[in-house]
């Protein structure tokens, strides 16, 4: 199975997890998208995100090779609950904005602990949802999208999933080092950058 059969599941169907899904789509990956709700309530928004997008249960987007965490924080825990973990890639997407909640740690340390078994990516947390689902193929460059972890497998397919979609990865390192630089307040946080093609090639 090549990269392009394997699904990408994206657990949160608010403004994160749709871009989340167009952006996967845009790399050629099918999408399962997952709320708390249930499949039925995703109609319309299948409907928009068109060819690819199915709508499915929480457990049937954690099943997939690379599962997108989209949710609020305050419901991380309880959308995780019961889940089960195995090799899964876990992309953190999430975003605590009251940095008294983390008691020193990082949102993707605790994500870990939520997600044992399975290597946790941090990414897509800088960009706003609407320049994150938007094309990054922008003034000629590519917008730039972070990524920590300490899995270098792990890393390497999340880095290939927004490449594909049209990204330029930057990779920060450990996911306690890189994570801190991603986390709101830190200086990442919110950067729309982008690389522009080097004139000299």
């Amino acid at each position: 199975m090549n990269r392009g059969d394997r699904p990408v599941g994206i657990i949160g169907a608010g403004r994160l997890g749709q871009a989340m899904a167009r952006t996967a789509l845009r790399a050629g990956r099918p999408v399962v998208i997952a709320n708390s709700r249930g499949p039925d309530s995703l109609a319309s928004v299948i409907s928009e995100l068109g060819d690819g997008a199915s709508a499915g249960t929480v457990a049937d987007a954690a099943a997939s090779e690379i599962v997108v965490i989209a949710v609020p924080w305050a419901s991380v825990s309880k959308a995780l609950e019961g889940l089960r973990w195995h090799d899964q890639i876990v992309i953190d997407a999430t975003n605590d904005f009251d940095p008294r909640d983390l008691d020193r740690r990082t949102s993707s340390d605790v994500i870990a602990d939520l997600v044992r078994d399975a290597p946790v990516v941090k990414a897509a947390n800088t960009l706003a949802a609407e320049l994150l689902g938007a094309d990054p193929r922008q003034a000629g460059g590519q917008r730039v999208i972070f990524l920590s972890g300490d899995d270098p497998g792990a890393k390497a397919e999340v880095s290939a999933l927004f490449h594909d979609a049209g990204f330029f990865t930057i990779d920060l390192g450990s996911l306690v080092i890189g994570g801190a630089m991603q986390q709101i307040g830190a200086p990442l946080a919110g950067a729309n950058l982008i690389r522009l093609p080097d004139a000299r090639s």
